[in-house]
């Protein structure tokens, strides 16, 4: 098992003929994942080779979904053309659609997420990594050489924090690690994680990685104490970071003691969770739960 992506997901990548398209469409496929189709309009019919494998580009999403069969979009599109393609990928009912894509207006990400509301499609991102379950597919940027299966899950706000901590615990494995983005309106969220992963037989334990700003930790906090009944370690990124400050993301914003680094800690705690102050250490903290 695995949550959201795995080796049936049949990909398409929007933005698969721009540079970044390509050059991580073509990563994708070493990794295993099963790439379907690209989509450009001003291409549709066209096909582009990735060392020898064909990958056929079609006109809309829609199109893409009626000839392949995909249940997954990966959205490299650039920021002021990103909106119409995630809107595209919804209205299309595709069942996951994985905007890569930083620098987003947060009003053109706040149309998307509303038009997505009761619809077919979860969104992960923007401005994220994406997901990889390992061995299986890899929907998005994530190097998939640094980690294997496994049983931890792994829910991130940060994509370097991602890679980290996988590569920390590459000996145990993982059997998803998401990259939720860490602007302030993101489609699925660390409790979307937690609650897949607590219905997932093979997820073991969980990473949770936040970061100041915003009160989504201590949300999170709340819902693994009422509903999660696996381990879990955390890590909140930004414990030497200056009152008020903007810090990298742009959801990192910090008002009095309200997102900050120490309350989540104390509320991640509160609830059963054991926080590390660095990434290693939280990475020890899993291993002495999990055994590895």
């Amino acid at each position: 098992m695995s949550i959201f992506l795995n080796e049936n997901s049949k990909v398409i990548v929007q933005g698969m003929t721009g540079s970044e398209g390509m050059k991580h469409t073509s990563r994708m496929l070493a990794s295993g994942t099963a790439i379907v189709g690209g989509v450009n309009p001003r291409k549709a019919g066209q096909n582009v080779d990735f060392d020898g494998t064909s990958v056929p580009v079609f006109g809309s999403v829609a199109d893409a979904m009626k000839e392949t069969g995909a249940d997954v979009s990966v959205i490299f599109v650039p920021p002021p053309f990103a909106k119409a393609a995630a809107i595209e990928a919804v209205d299309a009912q595709i069942g996951l659609a994985v905007i890569i894509t930083e620098g987003i207006p947060v009003h053109d990400s706040t149309y998307v997420w509303a038009h997505a509301q009761g619809g077919a499609t979860r969104i992960i991102g923007p401005n994220c990594p994406g997901l990889i379950s390992p061995g299986r597919s890899n929907a998005g940027i994530i190097p998939a050489n640094i980690t294997k299966q496994g049983k931890i899950g792994l829910v991130s706000k940060s994509g370097t924090l991602t890679y980290q901590m996988m590569y920390e615990l590459r000996d145990i494995g993982f059997s998803t690690a998401v990259g939720i983005g860490g602007d302030p309106v993101i489609g699925t969220t660390h409790i979307d994680c937690l609650q897949a992963f607590q219905d997932d037989p093979e997820t073991e334990a969980i990473v949770m990685i936040g970061e100041i700003g915003g009160d989504a930790e201590e949300r999170a906090a709340d819902f693994v104490k009422a509903n999660v009944t696996k381990p879990v370690v955390g890590y909140v990124a930004g414990f030497t970071a200056p009152e008020g400050k903007t810090m990298g993301h742009a959801g990192a914003i910090v008002s009095g003691s309200a997102g900050t680094a120490q309350a989540k800690k104390e509320a991640l705690e509160a609830a059963g969770v054991r926080v590390g102050k660095t990434p290693s250490e939280t990475a020890t903290l899993m291993r002495e739960i999990i055994g590895g």
